[in-house]
């Protein structure tokens, strides 16, 4: 296809799926799912469209959209982009105090908020904001202030169609061109204060153009929409699903994901690692609670799965016929069961976001499960790199996306080229500057290229820790290492300019409070059981073995163990689940401090 913008897909497709549903949402009250039509969509997108001219929008304005995931999101996010403005996504989670820094920064006039607790939280910056002016509700269910500064949606969209808007809207249409700001969205700041990466129509374009000529999707396929549409990878995936015709699914809670994936039964979702990593843990505590039989079934299952997808059917090898016919056994007895966790219709799930480690990757491969692992970033428009069809190696983030190039500098960083790399970061020359080597993206992240051209993730440069004795440690390396291990939820370690590492670990609550009873080990709360000497011996004992391949300089030497999780609202992770180190070290500085004192 030629580059188009994301209107023009979207009033082209309009034509060719009309009564079919683009999305679906859930209606709580009638507990069940609901479908939108394209033509609904679309006259939904264009009536909001009209009201933002009536409001008095121009022309690359800057308007934010502040809500979880729903139908409105994108309903909101393509009219603001119909009129040439400039759409600002802003985090559900994020406090008060980060949502003012992203409106003052991009000096928003508008804002579109999603549920009470984002509105409650904006209505707080109508005093403070010098810039915002109006806060549209996209729901119904908001209990609003009395104010003529809030209001919600079907209110705004109220306007009378004349002849003026409509000419408007149609002169921006046509005059839309490729290098307009489409959108402006803040990094999470894992580290330092957060940049706008500015998106123009050509980066979204070319992502639809390279993804299309190398993706198999069609109008049958079905998505589940559940990670952020604020981040850019599930915001991007929504606009593929758009192009091609995929009915998509919102899950506006993530909480309900593994009862929602069984109502769905989605052919393909968007995931991270985290996801994979909970339900990795899940499937290996149930083995150890079955019967020897069971387990035994378990094992010869995987076995011949594995030997049938992963060194077969991957690597493109004709299956032999006694293992075909064991297979198929196998699958009706276990892989099957394995695959209806998420639904039994998965076709392929992308995985971003961070690394996911390669004996995991293969383990859900081995029964059918396509994860297709993947690389990518704000700046990059989403995806770099990642798995095709076969050949794929489990240990890389796979081969670069049609169009976009990668290289790898003397550091090691990885530096990409391509029509998805960024324009750069608002109102930031000099950080714009640094992002860029000779017209290539500088990622931050290290890698290697192998033999037969997949790139491979080493670590975040700037996550890279150099000890007190001149030592460097890879901190994710050692961290995907630990978080298999059933007993350990969440894990950060620490090491930057200390004399050797430790860690601050999340235990699996669940599982340590099965382990205490079963070894008759009493506690009355939480607290008082990560403290019990046989609690400190049991993750003792796990550090140890799941360390064993490590150098002694790499190694955890301490670890505290912590009783409540890293969670998005205390700022100790970011939306996508990645650590903010910055922000963990200095919250536990005190317990920090001591691993290093005694």
């Amino acid at each position: 296809m030629d580059n188009k913008h994301l209107v023009e897909v979207i009033k082209q497709n309009t034509q060719r799926f009309k009564s079919k549903n683009a999305f679906y949402y859930k209606n709580n009250e009638l507990d069940k799912w609901e479908g939108i039509s394209w033509l609904e969509f679309y006259n939904r997108v264009e009536k909001l469209s009209k009201a933002l001219l009536n409001f008095g929008i121009s022309e690359q304005q800057k308007l934010a959209i502040f809500a979880e995931n729903m139908p409105n999101w994108i309903i909101a996010d393509l009219a603001i982009m119909s009129v040439k403005a400039v759409s600002v996504p802003i985090f559900a989670t994020n406090s008060t105090k980060e949502a003012e820094y992203i409106i003052n920064d991009v000096e928003v006039s508008l804002l579109f908020v999603g549920d009470q607790s984002e509105y409650d939280k904006a209505y707080e910056l109508l005093e403070t904001s010098g810039h915002l002016k109006l806060i549209v509700a996209l729901t119904n269910t908001i209990k609003l202030q009395p104010s003529n500064k809030s209001m919600y949606l079907e209110d705004f969209v109220a306007v009378e169609s004349t002849k003026e808007l409509e000419t408007e809207l149609q002169k921006r249409y046509y005059e839309l061109d490729l290098n307009d700001i489409a959108s402006i969205i803040y990094t999470s700041g894992t580290t330092g204060e957060p940049k706008g990466v500015m998106l123009d129509h050509h980066n979204f374009a070319g992502f639809l153009k390279a993804h299309e000529s190398e993706i198999d999707l069609s109008k049958e396929d079905a998505s589940l929409s559940f990670l952020p549409l604020s981040h850019i990878y599930e915001r991007s995936w929504v606009f593929f699903c758009l192009n091609t015709g995929v009915e998509v699914y919102f899950n506006q809670d993530p909480k309900k994901i593994a009862e929602v994936l069984k109502e769905v039964k989605p052919t393909v979702m968007c995931t991270v690692p985290r996801i994979f990593e909970k339900i990795f843990a899940a499937i290996q505590e149930k083995r150890k609670e079955a019967s020897p039989a069971k387990m035994k079934l378990a094992s010869w299952a995987l076995g011949i799965g594995n030997n049938y997808y992963n060194k077969h059917k991957r690597l493109e090898k004709k299956v032999p016929l006694a293992l075909q016919l064991k297979y198929k056994i196998a699958d009706k007895l276990v892989l099957s069961k394995l695959r209806e966790v998420f639904g039994g219709r998965i076709k392929f799930m992308p995985c971003g976001g961070a690394p996911l480690a390669a004996d995991m990757v293969s383990f859900f491969h081995s029964f059918g499960l396509n994860v297709k692992c993947g690389y990518g970033l704000t700046e990059t428009t989403a995806t770099v790199t990642f798995f095709g069809d076969t050949h794929f190696e489990f240990n890389s983030a796979g081969k670069p996306l049609k169009g976009t190039q990668i290289k790898i500098a003397e550091n090691n960083e990885i530096l990409v080229k391509g029509p998805g790399v960024m324009k750069g970061y608002y109102k930031k020359p000099e950080a714009t500057a640094q992002a860029f080597k000779n017209g290539w993206f500088r990622t931050g992240d290290a890698g290697k290229i192998d033999e037969k051209g997949n790139l491979v993730i080493t670590d975040r440069i700037k996550d890279l820790m150099k000890t007190s004795g001149g030592k460097y440690i890879a901190p994710q390396k050692l961290e995907s290492a630990l978080i298999n291990d059933s007993f350990i939820e969440q894990i950060a370690v620490i090491g930057d300019q200390q004399k050797y590492v430790t860690a601050l670990a999340v235990p699996s609550f669940e599982n340590l409070k099965k382990y205490a009873l079963e070894h008759k080990i009493s506690f009355d709360n939480v607290e008082e059981l990560i403290h019990h000497n046989q609690i400190k011996d049991l993750f003792e004992r796990r550090f140890e073995e799941l360390q064993k391949e490590f150098s002694k300089f790499e190694k955890i030497k301490k670890f505290t163990l912590l009783s409540e999780e890293f969670s998005i609202e205390s700022g100790e992770i970011t939306a996508t689940l990645k650590l903010k180190r910055k922000v963990i070290q200095k919250k536990y500085k005190t317990l920090i401090d001591k691993m290093y004192s005694e």
